[in-house]
């Protein structure tokens, strides 16, 4: 009666089904298991927002030591910070993230000196530092400090009409400012006038655009410092003059940009194809050599408005050589003097110009180099420029390797880029109109249609 029972259709229709049930469900712990050990998301988003930049994976990917990671706020406001903490979580396990209640752990929020909500510390090797906010910009920033012992000084050349680094008009330079300072640069601004001497506090000298010449002593001032080891950037703009607006030659400091291999040319690069899209003065860089600055640009563009072209060679005891270059329709015109900027492609050759080049001096002490940059436009830094295209990671790659902070350089995080579209008055009734009425009416015109038609 037993083998009877155990033969019929029933019982086996159910013993298949049960089979099936349980391979189906070892699938699905099986798959469930393996996506909970390895995550992967996919951002579909026009402008990356759920992407962590290049900056952030390399950093982070290679870090060396534990770095914890404290974020202070009550429970039920983590989930938004979760989102990005974890993501950072997920690219190494040397970094820990440690969600923080400020009202269960009074003790922690007194051990890091915590007086508001929320609030993100970064703690390594018993140092700490603050994030500003709960951004992929501003916690990458604050893992940088907290990375790097020390920061850096860029100290900025005054007194020859350079770019302002406390201006927030479009020419001037407080973008600049801002982006250093979140990548654990101090800013200073020196003059060499009265003191022709650089301060020893100084990581590296920038020369803004100056519009009046440096003079000798200046200019013998850089020249040594440099020579001895030092780093410089050299943002020089075509010596234009047209009445009310002049730039001065420099030629003196054009001549030791010379003889480290670097020649600055008297003229204006013009883009004529109609690939920038910002007008024929802005110059669009979008060639990049095998230079560290730019190895990660590829690509990429920058745009120089205003710029000149140079050429460069390795010098007598140096090494340099171009790392920027526009397209191959670029055009560069020599009637940079009197009353307008010709523009005439047939009197000139059409092809890519090298804008951008950084080289090293060899001072002959083991260990120690002299470092240099030249670019042949300082608007490309400008408040109105910094944040088109890739300029602000030409900018800040500059830097870092100016300051042998080769590791930094990359693609760094942006801000989050507002995408919320602006109506007017007369489009936002035509919204509702269109979606609420119309389409609902057509629906039903063409359904009475159909139905007429059938009858």
């Amino acid at each position: 009666m037993k083998r009877e029972w155990m033969n019929t259709r029933q019982t086996r229709y159910s013993a298949y089904t049960s089979a099936y049930v349980l391979v189906v469900a070892a699938v699905l712990a099986g798959v469930n298991y393996l996506a909970s050990q390895h995550t992967k998301s996919i951002d579909l988003t026009a402008n990356k927002r759920y992407t962590l930049s290049d900056q952030t994976n390399k950093i982070v990917k290679n870090l060396k030591d534990e770095v914890k990671i404290y974020y202070f706020d009550d429970t039920k406001n983590f989930q938004p910070a979760k989102d990005l903490l974890d993501q950072y979580e997920a690219l190494s396990g040397k970094l820990k993230v440690q969600y923080v209640d400020t009202v269960k752990n009074p003790r922690l929020l007194l051990k890091f000196n915590v007086t508001v909500a929320p609030t993100t510390i970064i703690v390594h090797d018993k140092r700490q530092s603050e994030a500003h906010g709960v951004t992929e910009q501003e916690l990458t920033s604050a893992l940088i400090r907290v990375l790097k012992n020390g920061e850096k000084t860029a100290c900025f050349l005054t007194g020859n009409g350079e770019r302002d680094l406390e201006g927030n008009g479009g020419p001037d330079f407080a973008g600049v400012k801002d982006a250093l300072k979140r990548n654990n640069f101090n800013t200073d601004a020196i003059t060499l006038i009265a003191k022709p001497e650089i301060p020893a506090t100084c990581s590296v000298v920038v020369a803004a655009g100056p519009k009046s010449d440096y003079q000798p002593a200046e200019v013998e001032a850089l020249k040594s410092y440099v020579e001895k080891g030092g780093h410089a950037l050299f943002l020089l703009d075509p010596p234009l003059d047209f009445g009310r607006s002049r730039i001065a030659p420099n030629e003196a400091l054009v001549k030791v940009l010379r003889d480290w291999g670097v020649t600055l040319e008297k003229n204006l690069v013009l883009e004529v194809s109609g690939l920038s899209r910002l007008g024929p003065e802005w110059a669009l860089g979008n060639h990049f050599g095998s230079h560290p600055i730019v190895r990660d640009m590829k690509g990429s563009a920058a745009a120089f408005p205003l710029t000149r072209s140079l050429d460069a060679k390795p010098g007598a005891n140096t090494s340099a050589e171009a790392i920027v270059s526009t397209s191959k329709s670029s055009f560069a015109t020599t009637q940079i003097t009197g009353k307008g900027i010709a523009i005439d492609p047939s009197k000139g050759e059409k092809k890519s110009y090298d804008v951008a080049a950084a080289g090293s001096y060899r001072t002959g002490v083991a260990g120690k180099e002299g470092r240099f940059v030249v670019v042949g436009c300082s608007g490309f830094a400008s408040n109105s420029a910094l944040d088109i295209v890739g300029n602000r990671d030409l900018f800040l790659n500059i830097m870092d390797w100016l300051t042998n902070d080769e590791d930094l350089i990359s693609i760094r995080p942006k801000d989050p880029e507002d995408r919320r579209i602006q109506l007017t008055q007369a489009q936002a009734l035509l919204v509702p109109t269109v979606s609420l009425i119309l389409i609902p009416l057509t629906v039903i015109l063409a359904g009475v249609l159909v139905l007429l038609k059938r009858r």
